[in-house]
């Protein structure tokens, strides 16, 4: 399997656990301290809805990967370049943004999961 397969298939168990963590949250479970700003156990109704978008992108993200690494030709080359470039970016901001969570829960856990998934993008985006 060549290398940026890998890195790819990193990325995406990442994502899908941060999919499972999400719907976790969806369904009520006090994990809101590590999510959001951690200022909630359990999410209200308007940031169980931002949970559930985000599983939807990160659906996204994780096609934007494995195309990014050469293991499917789903969307146009065009988007998938720039987009990981954009996804890159993105998550770059995410790092600093749990970072600086006033939940110690969510610097602790959340700021290497999104150094990780930077990580990985920028691997993809510069191979």
């Amino acid at each position: 399997m060549p290398a940026v397969i890998t890195v790819a298939a990193v990325g995406v168990a990442l994502l899908a656990a941060l999919a499972v963590f999400q719907l976790a949250l969806v369904a009520g479970a006090p994990l809101g301290p590590f999510a959001w700003g951690g200022q909630h156990v359990v999410l209200p109704p308007r940031l169980r809805a931002g949970s559930v978008v985000s599983v939807v992108l990160y659906a996204l993200f994780a096609l934007l990967m494995l195309q990014a690494a050469g293991a499917t030709s789903l969307l146009p080359d065009g988007v998938a370049g720039v987009g990981i470039w954009v996804l890159t970016g993105y998550l770059a901001l995410g790092v600093a943004l749990n970072a600086i969570s006033r939940s110690r829960p969510e610097r602790l856990v959340m700021t290497p999961v999104a150094l990780v998934l930077l990580t990985v993008c920028l691997v993809l985006a510069l191979g």
